[in-house]
């Protein structure tokens, strides 16, 4: 089993390789350049940059990425050119701000750090994430009301998202988020008003891999907990046009 440092360093190693001059940059984000990762539990998320994206290019990097994620059982890197990149900080705003705010270079210039992430669709995109996975977990529920069997797995795999959302929640409020989980939990429900105690009993299923207790109540109380944050973004931050730049006079 290859340490992270060496399992990333591999990566790089094959990427030049095969992609030779194409490859301008490789950079971590996420929690593994933020300082809060967590062997066993949390993963590699890597972003390439290329010169070209043609499906030449790709074909000669789908081995690597074979490599990655079934050997290594990493997410997929992403792939963009830096225009691309650039373009898509409007709907990736989540995303590219998570690159801006915590990253390693790995190999080659640092493309992201000129790159202008538009808050007011990054609280957006926030909301958006928020409602999906509200509307997603209340459908989940209707096909399999009170089992716990089935609902246990599906909370457990939605809060990694949602707590990515509840630390940019926090940025939305003006704040630098804390590193670690239980302290954003405790912020995010302070700026919020939303009850904290689902977030705690779903913190501890991260870490233990294993639910014990009542499903009812605990989703009952997820669900009521995503609706404030819900709330308290409408409420605090009301929804600015959406467009990149804002409107002048005439």
């Amino acid at each position: 089993m290859l340490s992270t440092d060496a399992k990333l360093a591999e990566l790089v190693k094959r990427l030049k390789e095969f992609a030779a001059t194409n490859l301008e940059c490789v950079i971590l984000f996420g929690s593994a350049a933020r300082g809060d990762f967590r062997e066993g539990h949390s993963d590699l998320n890597v972003v390439c940059i290329l010169r070209s994206l043609t499906v030449e290019e790709l074909g000669r990097l789908a081995g690597v990425v074979k490599w990655w994620c079934v050997d290594q059982k990493e997410p997929a890197p992403l792939f963009f050119t830096h225009e691309e990149l650039r373009e898509a900080a409007d709907v990736f705003a989540i995303e590219i701000s998570d690159m801006k705010h915590g990253r390693r270079v790995l190999y080659g210039e640092d493309l992201v750090a000129g790159i202008e992430v538009p808050m007011n669709l990054h609280r957006l995109q926030i909301e958006r994430d928020l409602r999906t996975i509200l509307l997603k977990l209340r459908q989940h529920y209707l096909r399999a009301p009170g089992n716990a069997h089935e609902l246990a797995p599906v909370v457990g795999k939605s809060f990694s998202g949602v707590l990515t959302l509840l630390r940019h929640t926090v940025m939305v409020f003006g704040e630098a988020p804390p590193v670690h989980a239980k302290e954003i939990v405790a912020r995010a429900t302070a700026l919020t008003g939303a009850d904290s105690t689902a977030f705690e009993t779903l913190l501890k299923l991260r870490e233990s891999g294993e639910f014990h207790g009542e499903i009812v109540p605990l989703y009952g109380q997820y669900l009521k907990a995503l609706e404030k944050v819900l709330h308290a973004l409408d409420h605090h931050f009301p929804k600015r046009e959406w467009q990149r730049v804002k409107k002048t006079g005439n």
